[in-house]
């Protein structure tokens, strides 16, 4: 017998068109669905190529959403990963078949970020989430019950809490599952039948949940969490992996950290970008090259500290950087404004990671022309 799940609605990425005085509209950080409404609308209204079963969009308009575009009434599309096209393309034809998909990369890459904006644009709903830590149990991805209606009148319908993979798999709609490498493995196996035999049975019932057309599951891992709780082999065959790699060229990363900044900074009424694109650089100069061992020039090598310094952690410290020239500066990022958010970045292991960056400092920066502003204030807050 096959039970359908009425799911709970999630108000705030339910209303799209809400006014402005709303709560949705005094939201620190909307849902995808929220913060570009506009543009998903558009792209519905000039789509007209096939979409699967219950997609708002086709494959094709996902994937626009996604690198961005100019649409026939020039309409702009803004960017929200800026990468290979190939591996946005793989990764949208993933979600159209029957393979779950699995977004790997190291941290920082925007996995949860183009996780979010996929089930944006392919249901509408981003909001289907399972965050899997050391503790996730297994209902969170199958279900729970009210345990005061259990207690009352035994199993039923309406004891039953459907998790967010249960809701999608009834409506056709797409589940993310964050982290899913850090869930214990024999709570990762649960995805195993959902995702082999797209049903979810209940045996208290004696009842199952088959998915309806259009349900798919996305899930995120860190390559640096490999071995925490390894993906089982059976269950590594049930999802199609693309891995998301860290930007290619400065002038990406540059472009990548500006344009989340710039969306961040509007949200909490901070200075423009375009005032701190030089602070904006050097930070990016700094990240890439103590991550990747060696000066952008190829000629020093160096000694790499033990944090990620990823692309997320550089639009980190440039935020706080715009924080502090709003608040206690005179609007405009400088050096000094940053100075402590890399300090703070780069040190992670107290001992070994000072040496990194005092030699850092010393044999790079100090060398670098027009960087003299720079190095003074990190030479102060390193202090």
């Amino acid at each position: 017998m096959s039970v359908s799940v009425e799911a709970t609605p999630v108000e705030p990425s339910q209303n799209h068109s809400a006014p402005a005085n709303t709560a949705e509209a005094q939201a620190l950080r909307p849902h995808a669905e929220q913060a570009f409404a506009a543009e998903l609308a558009a792209l519905a209204a000039h789509d007209d190529r096939p979409r699967p079963a219950r997609w708002k969009l086709s494959p094709w308009a996902v994937a626009t959403y996604l690198l961005g575009g100019t649409l026939p009434d020039g309409t702009v599309i803004t960017p929200k990963y800026v990468g290979p096209r190939r591996i946005v393309e793989v990764a949208v034809t993933t979600l159209a078949t029957d393979r779950a998909l699995l977004l790997l990369g190291v941290p920082g890459t925007a996995k949860t970020w183009v996780s979010e904006h996929l089930a944006a644009a392919v249901s509408g709903d981003s909001t289907l989430l399972v965050q899997g830590t050391a503790g996730t149990p297994e209902e969170a991805i199958r279900y729970g019950w009210n345990y005061a209606q259990l207690l009352a009148h035994g199993p039923s319908r309406d004891a039953l809490v459907p998790s967010p993979v249960m809701r999608a798999m009834a409506q056709g709609m797409t589940a993310r599952v964050e982290e899913l490498t850090r869930i214990p493995a024999d709570v990762q196996d649960t995805l195993i039948t959902i995702l082999s035999e797209k049903t979810l049975p209940i045996p208290e019932l004696g009842e199952e949940v088959q998915a309806v057309r259009g349900f798919n599951l996305i899930a995120t891992a860190n390559d640096r969490d490999r071995g925490v709780n390894d993906l089982s082999s059976a269950l590594r065959r049930r999802f199609n992996t693309v891995v998301l790699p860290l930007p290619e060229s400065p002038e990406a990363e540059v472009d990548i950290v500006a344009r989340r900044v710039d969306q961040i900074g509007r949200s909490l009424d901070l200075p423009g970008v375009p005032d701190g694109a030089d602070e904006i650089r050097r930070v990016v100069t700094v990240f890439r090259e103590l991550r990747d061992g060696v000066t952008s020039d190829g000629r020093t090598k160096l000694k790499s500290p033990s944090g990620t310094l990823s692309t997320a952690e550089a639009i980190s410290v440039v935020t706080g950087g715009l924080a502090l020239a709003a608040h206690f500066g005179d609007g405009v990022l400088r050096a000094g404004d940053v100075a402590a958010g890399i300090l703070g970045a780069v040190v992670r292991d107290p001992a070994a990671d000072r040496v990194v960056w005092q030699e850092y400092l010393e044999t790079v920066v100090r060398e670098r022309d027009g960087w003299k502003d720079f190095y003074r204030a990190c030479r102060e807050v390193s202090a």
